[in-house]
């Protein structure tokens, strides 16, 4: 994979690959799971781990191998045992409940998974017999070139009858590499004479193993047109290319526009439109939102607010109900109330702002004082004139007025109206004038 992160690890629409395979067999009705790990990898272990048993396999020496490790913990089990490549993340469910029932009807000791019709490339070829019987599974490194010719892969997913396979894996011979390979068992169990049997994938998609960062990316586009159609059919409208992690919820009539990243545990209501170009990650979005290319991260917006364009809400700002933040707007850690307007170009950080408070172009919340980030409270009905710094800690008193570019650095009682920098006051009836302002003269 060229990269630092191990390859199971890597992301697929928010979930780690062997994620999705873990998933795949407990919604199939699989549990009990067995991970065979290499040594001295904790960020595989820690993830892997809250799906499954781990067993370790301490040296390289192929999947053959990997798997007899597994002989002391399951080797007493009597019934079926089915085994998977942790680099397989598109295989489902539903055709691991096929190749489980599958097995289970035949009498062979072996029953493996296969396509046709889908990329090759690194994968093993299923080789049949003259009367169509799989015979032989050849590892690419180790095939002849009519081999390479051979359409039909090995996908990675095998049941095996748990007496038989305990026995044969210690009757196979490494490779020319040295290692041994689960897929060796086949060409074994057709020498003994028993059954092998196997099942092909209604949709080559499925098959898709994941060894290069090429064939991660085909990945991710396969999983990524699951996830986009079963919210289209969920009546959420989707103007693609839309990226949308698997732990997302969406609510029906909702809008979502191209270039539009919604990641982690995020939830949108109804009647929303998100995007063009927008990314919302672990927030909460009520009805009737929208987010015009802006960044919303660990936030909840109430219903009927609007974001954006180009605004950054990041984590743990509260948005109340029908809150307007316009464009080239910063709200961070803040709560803003109903009905409260952030024009443009302004920094919200660290305050409280009550309902119906209007806060200029400009505005900014100075928060930090070097040492500590200190909070601004702003009460109900505020007017925040353009260009106004708030230095914290400070309170701006209900339906008090700062005159444009005006520095507030102490308490403005309510009402009050400041101007100057450092502001002082200039009138006490700052709400009256508001009020007489909006009349004719």
């Amino acid at each position: 994979m060229k990269s630092s992160m191990p390859k199971v690890l890597q992301p697929i629409c928010g979930r780690e690959m062997v994620g999705l395979v873990a998933d795949a067999l407990r919604d199939a009705g699989l549990h009990d799971l067995v991970a065979i790990v290499p040594p001295n990898s904790p960020d595989v272990c820690g993830v892997v781990g809250r799906y499954a048993t781990l067993v370790e396999q301490a040296e390289p020496l192929g999947t053959g191998h990997a798997l007899l490790q597994a002989k002391a913990l399951l080797g007493s089990y009597r019934g079926n045992i089915l085994v998977i490549n942790g680099d397989v993340p598109l295989v489902t469910s539903l055709t691991i409940s096929a190749m489980t029932r599958h097995h289970e009807s035949t009498q062979g000791c072996l029953t493996l998974l296969t396509s046709t019709g889908g990329p090759v490339r690194g994968l093993g070829r299923v080789v049949r017999g003259e009367k169509g019987d799989v015979v032989a599974i050849v590892e690419e490194a180790e095939m002849r070139e009519k081999e390479a010719s051979t359409p039909e892969i090995n996908v990675g997913v095998y049941c095996f009858r748990s007496p038989w396979l305990w026995s044969a894996l210690e009757e196979l011979s490494p490779s020319s590499k040295g290692e041994v390979y689960i897929t060796g068992l086949v060409a074994l169990a057709t020498a003994q004479g028993h059954e092998v049997s196997s099942l092909t994938l209604e949709d080559p998609g499925e098959g898709l193993g994941v060894n290069d960062g090429v064939q991660l990316a085909t990945a991710r586009e396969v999983m990524q047109r699951r996830v986009n159609r079963g919210w289209l059919l969920r009546g959420v409208t989707i103007m693609e290319p839309a990226f949308i992690d698997m732990g997302v919820e969406l609510e029906p009539d909702t809008v979502i526009y191209p270039n539009t990243f919604l990641r982690g545990k995020t939830r949108i209501g109804r009647t929303c439109h998100i995007g063009p170009g927008s990314i919302v990650a672990d927030s909460v979005i009520a009805d009737r939102c929208r987010v015009l290319s802006s960044v919303i991260e660990g936030a909840v917006l109430e219903e009927g607010v609007d974001v954006g364009p180009y605004s950054h809400i990041r984590p743990e700002s509260y948005i109340e109900r029908e809150v307007h933040i316009g464009n080239f707007s910063e709200v961070k850690k803040s709560r803003l109330g109903r009905g409260t307007k952030v024009g443009h170009f302004s920094y919200v950080g660290d305050a409280w702002v009550g309902p119906e408070v209007n806060i200029g172009a400009g505005t900014v919340t100075c928060n930090f004082d070097g040492v500590n980030k200190n909070e601004t409270i702003i009460e109900e009905g505020a007017f925040i004139g353009s260009d106004s710094m708030l230095v914290a800690p400070v309170r701006v008193g209900a339906g008090a007025i700062t005159g444009a570019g005006s520095v507030v650095n102490r308490d403005v009682p309510a009402g009050a109206t400041v101007v100057g920098a450092p502001a002082r006051v200039v009138s006490t009836g700052g709400l009256q004038k508001r009020e007489s302002d909006v009349q004719d003269p």
